[in-house]
């Protein structure tokens, strides 16, 4: 018996209409033409002030723990950062310094990046995936980069970004639909034990 997903999106954009929140509203949209969802996003820009100065995750707002449960709870994870010098940015791997080492054991996750050229575009392969690697997820086949011309008045619009972002989807479908019909909970106890 399938259910609907809990696609969690973290952007790890800085400003409130971001590149990278953009790109993870349309992957998330295009995972809800698929499979039933619950889609949720969570803006790092908007949880920047509650991060700074909190080296610990009791020492965060009840707001911040609030997307941090969101994030560890997730069936599926979709994630977004802007370059920058050569990686992710800073505020978003300190949101991931918070998420709990075993919480997305087998959590399939798909990557994205956005950035000023192509020049970046090795970042999900050099970067995200080791990230996510260490947390044991299952970083989803393809992962989707975008430039900043690829995006019109703050929307997806070059047709290869719109064609790559469906085929990443796509091969996505079987790891997304066994996430559909299993228990989160027993999975993640399952490959945790």
């Amino acid at each position: 018996m399938t259910r609907p997903l809990h696609v969690v999106a973290v952007s790890g954009g800085l400003q409130r209409s971001s590149r990278a929140a953009s790109l993870c509203q349309h992957l998330m949209q295009l995972i809800g033409e698929q499979l039933a969802c619950h889609p949720h996003l969570v803006e790092l820009g908007q949880v920047a002030p509650h991060l700074a100065g909190a080296t610990w995750r009791n020492q965060l707002p009840a707001s911040v723990e609030r997307e941090l449960v969101a994030v560890e709870q997730a069936d599926v994870l979709v994630v977004a950062t802007p370059v920058y010098r050569g990686s992710y940015t800073g505020l978003f791997k300190h949101f991931f310094d918070f998420i709990d080492q075993d919480a997305l054991v087998d959590t399939p996750i798909l990557l994205a990046a956005t950035g000023g050229s192509e020049r970046h575009s090795l970042v999900i392969d050099h970067q995200l995936r080791p990230l996510f690697s260490f947390f044991q997820a299952r970083t989803l086949p393809l992962g989707v980069y975008a430039t900043d011309s690829d995006f019109h008045d703050g929307r997806v619009h070059n047709e290869a970004l719109l064609q790559r972002s469906a085929l990443a989807v796509q091969r996505s479908l079987p790891l997304l639909e066994l996430a559909a019909r299993t228990d989160r909970d027993a999975r993640h106890t399952a490959a945790v034990a």
